[in-house]
């Protein structure tokens, strides 16, 4: 190969290598701008302790944030079957989970032109309300009659208020699953108490298994699904491994005819915080805090699902109303407030 030709050919190798920086993969390209105009732009609020300093629905229609889920808590003794919550009296309640403290959000949030989903849930100090299972059908008739009577409770409240959207349950796996007619005869009641919209949110290993779909206008998922376990995985390899559950969940949607809801999603500002968050949660002293993670996980999510019709959005978990004036560090926890993750969200939600 004479000189002339072996300068031809290494400069179209060069040529080729710069032309391939110039055009990057299209998963890697820049954010699109507005991709979830039109979807829920929703956020999981905390409730807090005490009225508002500052109005938090302000602070996120900043970042183009349109649905709030207000979150009221009911407390519950798996040993009794009892669930407290702020209908039983309880001065001490946080006035956040209260009927005032509800109303007073949901009015804020209306101000501020966004729409709200009334998400009632069960906590308990003994464990993980989806691991709670009873071997009588008596102790299940006594769980379900203290249930229907807390989630009727808030169901009257949506109505008054004129909710744009009313959880019925979060994440009670063994009673949805292996109670539907219970679960069918309750919506039928919440029919008859509230007129919008209803859906369920199962944990991301249970939406299938549900058997009430037909009933609920969104199905509901909390989207904690395990993705990639390196510590900072770029857009590229997430959207990759969000492909067979994309898959499935759009098969699902098409199978109910019904919109799928992220009726929970986010990640904690970690190392590989898009792999078994539920893992994650308990060894947080163990990782370093990680916003970059945060933050790429967050952007596959809302573009791999941002442009499909059967996705009618999701609320991130979560903010915190308190966070200018609380004590505690948030710099691991999975709201993006003050993160790199505010960005994504402000460039594709607006």
């Amino acid at each position: 190969m004479n000189n002339t030709y072996l300068f031809a050919f290494f400069l179209f190798l060069l040529l080729g290598e710069m032309g391939c920086d110039k055009v990057p993969p299209a998963c890697e390209a820049s954010r699109q701008n507005g991709l979830l105009k039109g979807k829920i732009c929703g956020m999981s609020l905390t409730a807090p302790p005490d009225p508002f300093v500052q109005d938090p629905m302000a602070e996120m229609t900043v970042l183009g944030i349109d649905w709030v889920a207000l979150l009221p808590f009911g407390f519950f003794d798996p040993d009794s079957a009892s669930i407290q919550y702020d209908s039983t009296g309880n001065s001490g309640w946080w006035w956040g989970e209260t009927a005032a403290g509800i109303t007073t959000s949901h009015n804020l949030a209306q101000a501020q032109g966004m729409k709200t989903m009334l998400k009632p849930q069960l906590w308990s100090w003994k464990g993980w309300i989806g691991d709670m299972d009873y071997p009588s059908q008596a102790e299940w008739d006594i769980f379900h009659a203290n249930y229907t009577d807390f989630i009727c409770y808030w169901a009257r409240l949506a109505e008054s208020l004129d909710v744009d959207l009313f959880c019925i349950g979060t994440e009670i796996k063994a009673s949805a699953m292996n109670h539907p007619a219970y679960w069918s005869n309750l919506i039928d009641t919440i029919r008859q108490i509230y007129t919008g919209k209803l859906t369920y949110a199962p944990n991301w290993d249970e939406y299938d298994q549900i058997a009430f779909w037909d009933q609920l206008d969104y199905i509901g998922v909390d989207a904690y699904f395990s993705l990639i376990p390196d510590h900072t995985p770029t857009v590229c390899d997430l959207k990759k491994a969000w492909e067979p559950t994309f898959e499935a969940l759009e098969a699902f949607s098409k199978r109910w005819n019904k919109p799928i809801l992220f009726t929970e999603w986010g990640y904690l500002s970690l190392d590989g915080c898009a792999y078994q968050t539920w893992k994650l949660e308990k060894n947080r002293s163990s990782a370093s805090i990680n916003e970059q993670a945060q933050a790429n996980a967050a952007q596959a999510l809302l573009e791999t699902f941002g442009k499909e019709d059967w996705w009618a959005g999701g609320f991130q978990w979560k903010w915190y109303a308190d966070l200018a004036t609380s004590s505690q560090d948030r710099s691991d926890d999975y709201t993006p407030q003050g993160k790199m993750a505010a960005d994504v969200l402000r460039d594709l939600y607006q």
